[in-house]
Order: structure tokens, then sequence, then C-alpha cells
């Protein structure tokens, strides 16, 4: 936008009063002040507004133009409402600084002004804007030298005043723009909310703009899709838990069709770079099915080492030694069993085993992940601890995989997505730093899942580790059983307890827990010696069961267990 614009503007009633020469000076915003000096208020290119209160003596506008100037503002205009007509000191210094000078009519409000030239800027701004997005949707269709969605962003935030951030379906950070002074991380909880948010929008499948509110901000949420992909032919349980999203931090409820429409430029933008992210995972996900292959048809050791070694300087360059691995087993489920869960789990698998404080689309890219039938398969390569170190296994086992952490920041999101009609299970294996025990891995991760998909929930995980543990036992109890085991054991206790609020079932659990311990057990829960003995024989009178017993501690705890 032009000085000259400005004054082809009857409705905003400025008069030229000096600097014609510079009216093709371009206007980038608009500021109203009456402070004395207010270059800290400046960044260059504005028209400011003054109602001439810093002046109280001729000199002052020397000082002020040379601040104006200084700033590198595109003119000044004065209102006329506090006096009668500019002061001539005022004119000669703009016209020494050569600083273009217009007076504005008194029935004219400095807010009119200001709205109409922010309006025209920020429509010149997003059509400049619009015209970048395709340029890099252009470059990066042809090649790697777009830069990424994060130059979009940057521009969104810089010219359009909008906070973004593209998203994981697990609501880890790929890319994101900040207004300056503002850090660009969202909150680990905010990220997590708008990403269960997405999933449910999308499993409804409403179209977006999704208007979310998270952390006490307002959020719209913008579908990514894969681009040329006809999302209408396909279920949209196929691609719900890997397809990214753009938060914005605004209301785009309130915007106009151009703006919405220069927000889907992005979002096709970014669909372009998760095409090229995936098209990059070829290799990877080849060297981990030639492997699978190789360990589950029982080929030779030194055979599968050998392609071991081929994908260890993928899948982690640099290293000089064969790291440990770990084997991941992931199976995704529908209740009406037509939807192919391997490529589902496939793209899951991938995006939850990046590194949860990592942010962009690499982390992940060290992960093969290979699909076979349902079930999806992990190949997770560990920094290698020297070899003949004191407490080496012990060592790769503390750094490798644990299933609960896996799962702490994404069931919430994953479990909107999944409905009420899809499941994940999970299963972790233990680390092993050989060829020969990778066959045992992916057997170990397998009984893990199995052990996880007989527990309830829409989202499950075990590990190897519960595969020693009577962990492995209980999920396989039949209801019924579970059912008259537990009952026959606690039901006595739970009736006394609703009748005398006796709480034998917590001092039976806290008693257990301090393996038999008087002293302990009473210390923990506050009470005498002696009236925790008069509880334990209490439930001793209720069960017919002496809690001296290994055998009837051990019931209890079970019974406990399975309740």
């Amino acid at each position: 936008m032009r000085l000259r614009a400005l004054l082809e503007t009857e409705a905003l009633g400025l008069r030229l009063l000096g600097g014609e020469d510079e009216l093709d000076r371009t206007v980038r915003g608009v500021m109203t002040t009456d402070l004395r000096d207010p270059s800290r208020y400046l960044s260059g290119g504005e028209l400011v507004l003054t109602g001439l209160a810093w002046r109280r003596e001729p000199e002052d506008s020397e000082r002020f133009v040379r601040i104006l100037t200084g700033a590198g503002v595109a003119g000044l205009a004065a209102g006329e409402a506090e006096m009668a007509s500019i002061p001539d000191d005022l004119i000669r210094a703009c016209a020494r600084h050569r600083l273009p000078l217009f007076s504005v009519n008194e029935n004219v409000s400095f807010a009119s002004i200001t709205e109409h030239v922010v309006r025209q800027v920020s429509s010149e701004r997003a059509g400049d804007l619009a015209a970048v997005v395709d340029r890099h949707r252009r470059l990066m269709t042809s090649g790697p030298a777009g830069g990424g969605p994060e130059v979009v962003l940057d521009l969104l935030g810089s010219d359009l005043d909008l906070r973004a951030w593209v998203l994981s379906p697990t609501g880890r950070p790929i890319a994101g723009s900040s207004l300056a002074g503002a850090g660009p991380e969202l909150p680990a909880s905010v990220s997590a909310a708008l990403a269960g948010e997405h999933l449910a929008a999308a499993r409804t499948g409403r179209r977006g703009p999704h208007r979310v509110s998270a952390g006490g901000d307002t959020y719209s949420l913008f579908p990514i899709s894969h681009s040329g992909r006809a999302l209408a032919a396909r279920d949209v349980r196929e691609t719900v838990l890997s397809d990214w999203f753009l938060a914005v931090e605004a209301d785009a409820g309130d915007w106009s069709p151009e703006r919405l429409d220069l927000l889907d430029g992005v979002t096709q933008l970014i669909a372009v770079e998760r095409d090229r992210r995936d098209a990059a995972r070829t290799v990877r996900r080849r060297l981990a099915q030639e492997v699978l292959e190789l360990v589950q048809t029982g080929a030779a050791p030194a055979e599968i080492a050998a392609r071991l070694r081929v994908a260890a300087p993928v899948l982690l360059p640099g290293l000089g030694t064969a790291p440990h691995w770990q084997v991941v087993v992931a199976r995704v489920e529908w209740e009406d069993g037509d939807i192919p869960g391997g490529p589902v789990a496939q793209a899951l698998l991938e995006e939850m085993l990046a590194a949860p404080e990592a942010s962009g689309p690499e982390p992940s890219d060290r992960i093969a992940v290979a699909h076979m039938g349902d079930e999806a398969v992990a190949l997770v390569p560990l920094p290698a601890v020297p070899a003949g170190s004191e407490g080496d296994e012990a060592a790769a086992q503390a750094a490798g995989l644990h299933a609960d952490r896996l799962l702490a920041a994404v069931r919430e999101p994953l479990s909107r997505g999944l409905d009420d009609d899809g499941r994940l299970t999970l299963g972790v294996s233990a680390a092993v730093h050989s060829a020969e025990g990778l066959r045992g891995a992916l057997e170990e991760a397998r009984h893990a899942r199995r052990v996880a998909a007989a527990r309830p929930g829409r989202v499950c995980a075990a590990g190897h580790q519960e595969l020693a543990s009577h962990v492995l036992l209980l999920p396989f109890v039949p209801d019924d059983v579970r059912r008259a085991f537990t009952a026959r054991l606690l039901d006595p206790l739970r009736d006394y307890d609703r009748r005398h609020r006796a709480e034998l079932i917590p001092t039976l659990e806290a008693f257990l827990d301090c393996d038999g311990s008087w002293t302990r057990c009473a210390t923990r829960l506050h009470l005498h010696v002696n009236t925790l003995r008069y509880r334990v024989g209490r439930i001793e009178q209720l069960t017919g069961r002496d809690l001296s017993r290994l055998e009837d501690k051990l019931d209890f705890f079970l019974a406990l267990r399975m309740s």
C-alpha cells in the first residue's frame, strides 16, 4: 500500500502539506502516538498519527521529526482537532527531513484511518503470502529447495501474526512458527489435547477447520491429507492415526474466505513435505522387511548379521559398532475387521517410536518398521555398549524402550482416534546384541503384545519384564473363574467394610505390600500395632484363611490383582 493511495481516498480526510515527491513510499502499518519519543514502538514503514500533544514549544517539532525519520516511518499525519492549523515549525521540520506530512480533518477519527490502513495492509500481505505459499509448493514438488514448511509457517507468524504448528496425531511437534518474543513450543499437555480433539473430529467426518479450546486459548485445527490422495474413496480409519494436522492459535470462524483459502494452501504445501518424508522411508521399511523375513524363516545367524550390518549405517550413521536391538510389535484392530490393520500400525509405530522431546519429521527416520499382515514390527537400534564392559547388558536394557513410558504421552489422543471400534495393542522385547537373539526377541515382543491384548482398554502395552511374572498368567484366567475366586476371598471383607467402615481391604493391601511386617504396616497406616493385629485377625476370621501362611498370602495377593 502506497501513501498516494491514502491521499486519494476522500473518506479519510487527508490533506498533503509536504513531501509530494515521497508519496510512493510503502505503508506497512499504522501507529497512533503522542509520546515525545515513540521510537521503541516503531519498526519502519508506519503511517504515524498524532494529536500533537507532545509539542510544547516550536523546537519540539525538529526533535520529533528527527526521531520518526531515524525509525524509517513512511509518513506523518497530524490531527487538526486540537489546533486550528498544523504549526509551521512542524511543516518546515518535515520538509527538511523529506518526511511526507498530512493534516487530518477534525471530523475524521484516527480510528477510521487505522481501520482502513490495517484492512488494506492485511489484504496485501495475505496476497503476498499466498504467492509465497504457491511458490514454495512448486519448489517442494520439484525438489528439496523449498526449505520445508517452517518457511511458510514463519511467514504466517511475521506477516499475519498467526502462531501455527504442524503436529502429529500423537501431538508431537513436526514444525512451528512463533511471533517475536514468544517461544515456538506448545506445552505437551496442550499438544496432546489438540491431537485428541483433531482425532475425535476426524472420526466424525466433520470438515475442518475445527475450533477447539486448550490451555485457556482458542485454536483452529486444519487436517493435512497426503497430496493427491482421494479421501472420498477410502475409510477414514485407514489414515486417521497417521495424518498430521495444522494447529493455528486463532478462531478461524471469523476469517474471510480468502484467508481460509490461504491456510488451505499451507496445508497442501505441508502435505507435499509429508509425502516426501514417506518416500524417504521406503529404504528403511525394505530393510526391516528383509531382516524380519530372514528371522521368521529361520535363516542362519550369519546371514541375518550380514543384513543387520547393512541396516545399521542407514539407521545409525556414524556408529562404528553394531548396536543393540529391540523389537516392538503392534496391532491395530477394528471391530468390523474390514480395515487392514498392518499399514495403520506401521505408520503409528513410526510416529510413536520417535523421541517425544524431539521435533521435526526426522527423529523417527532411524526406526525401521515393516508390516506383516495385520501386525507391524519395528527394529529399534540402541547405542552400542562396549563389548566386555561390566554391566553392559544391564546398561542396554536400561537405555531401551519401556512399554509403559512408550504409551504415557499418547494414550489419551490415540484412544479418541480409536473411538469405540478400534484397539491398539503393543509388545516390547528386551534388548539383544546379536543376530542370534533377534528371533527370540520377536517372539518375546509378540507374547508381550498378547498379554496387552488380554487387558481392558483401547490402548494397551506390555513389556518383556512382565513375561517372567504372575502378570503374564492373570489376563488369561477366564472371567467366570476370576469372578468366583475374587468373590470367595474378598466379598466377605467388602461387605464388612460397607457395614462397619472398618477398612479391611486397604489394611490387607498394605499388609501384603509390607511383606507381612507388623511394624512397617502399622506405621504406613498410622495405627497402633494392636489395632493392626485386631484387623488382620478379623480378616482371617471372615475368610477362614491364615495370613501367616505363604499360600494364603499368595491367594489374597492374586485376588486383589484380579479384582
